[in-house]
């Protein structure tokens, strides 16, 4: 299989945003600060990612789009100026090692009256199709059903993993990464060039951006209206501060589980969308993904240190298998949500249609990517003290 090379031109950033001017027939993209990380992205794709040519193009689609959504929101702020006027409330952030099960205890969150969060449609495409009714997004939904059945028909192990639903609730990190300052970047992608570049680059920028889109998104849905937003990705964990500043009055939840378990799961995860992809050897993905993990919850507890205590609501894995509804509660009250029957009846119809057994089994072990379960127990021995034990 040929594996893409560095003088393919696929991948030129000016070529990018000229593809993404040509397609959307706009040519304003406003603040270009995403340049230099756009750039360093580029670099790390071409130098050590790996991809295969088919890899190449799906990456170029994915960036191509992500700034075809940019140029189409900032045309809509000078067409509709109003939208800054939206009044967004982020009542919470859920954050925490990958695989800590922050995703079903952020759509049971977001299932409750009076929430919101961002769609799995909408962090493909935020910006409206051309002539898109407004509140009617019927061909962006359609889009992101036919990219979802496009991954699972190359990797259709992804729903066992991670289970995707193009309605669902999902991550703040799709629309961070089109912007090119989250770790959703390193998990399309073998860039860890990029990765050590990331963790010292300042993101503020990206958040900025990112209450713009929120506003943006519930200017485009009427229904939002004085919801208060529940946001989740595992990048909140490294950088923790950006998150806390971007939206102050948020609650920062944090998920714990067994780095055991943890560990294992995620780097599988990581193989198999690699293996969309690219060619990367199973070592090289568990050797490099065990130290970034590492490297997010040592940059995690400075950051926590600094925020305050006050700020945090821990959830342990092991509390929300067992009383989901309790764990749930205890979230929503932080966040000035009344325990009403009508969200007890929410909660409880969601959990009755999304429960662990209805996937299929996700197979993982350690020795697969060459790594140990001493080493797992030596890198996590203070995160599991402090917060499992």
């Amino acid at each position: 299989m040929e594996i893409f090379v560095d003088d393919t031109p696929t991948l030129a950033k000016d070529a990018l945003l000229a593809t993404a001017r040509g397609r959307s027939g706009l040519g304003d993209f406003g603040d270009m600060w995403f340049i230099e990380p756009m750039d360093r992205y580029l670099e790390s794709l071409r130098s050590e990612a790996r991809l295969t040519d088919a890899g190449a193009a799906a990456q170029r689609e994915v960036m191509v789009k992500g700034l075809v959504s940019r140029l189409r929101l900032i045309d809509d702020l000078k067409r509709h100026p109003g939208i800054l006027d939206e009044k967004v409330e982020v009542a919470g952030i859920i954050l925490g090692l990958p695989r800590t099960g922050s995703t079903i205890f952020h759509r049971l969150l977001a299932s409750t009256p009076g929430m919101t969060a961002i769609r799995w449609w909408e962090g493909q495409n935020y910006a409206p199709f051309p002539g898109e009714e407004r509140g009617s997004p019927v061909e962006r939904r359609a889009a992101a059903q036919v990219m979802l059945d496009g991954w699972l028909s190359v990797a259709p192990g992804l729903m066992s993993i991670h289970p995707l639903d193009i309605d669902g609730p999902d991550e703040e990190i799709i629309i961070l990464g089109q912007m090119f300052v989250s770790t959703m970047l390193e998990g399309m992608a073998f860039v860890p060039t990029f990765a050590d570049w990331l963790s010292g680059y300042d993101q503020s920028c990206g958040h900025r951006d990112l209450i713009v889109v929120l506003q943006y998104l519930q200017w485009q849905d009427p229904s939002r209206a004085g919801r208060k937003w529940i946001l989740k990705s595992p990048s909140n964990l490294p950088f923790a501060e950006v998150a806390a500043s971007a939206f102050p009055d948020a609650q920062l939840i944090m998920t714990h589980r067994d780095p055991m378990q943890v560990v294992p799961s995620y780097i599988s995860m990581m193989a198999s969308l690699y293996g969309m992809s690219a060619e990367v050897p199973d070592e090289l993905v568990g050797r490099f993904w065990i130290e970034r993990l590492d490297e997010w919850l040592r940059a995690f507890e400075v950051a926590r240190n600094r925020i305050g205590e006050d700020r945090f609501i821990d959830i342990d894995y092991r509390q929300v298998a067992r009383e989901p509804l309790v764990q749930a509660k205890r979230a929503l009250a932080r966040f000035g949500i009344s325990d009403t029957p009508e969200a007890e009846a929410a909660l409880t119809e969601f959990l009755a249609g999304n429960g662990r057994e209805q996937r299929p089994a996700h197979d993982y072990s350690l020795e697969r990517y060459g790594l140990t379960a001493e080493e797992v127990e030596a890198r996590f021995a203070a995160y599991r003290a402090r917060y499992l034990a």
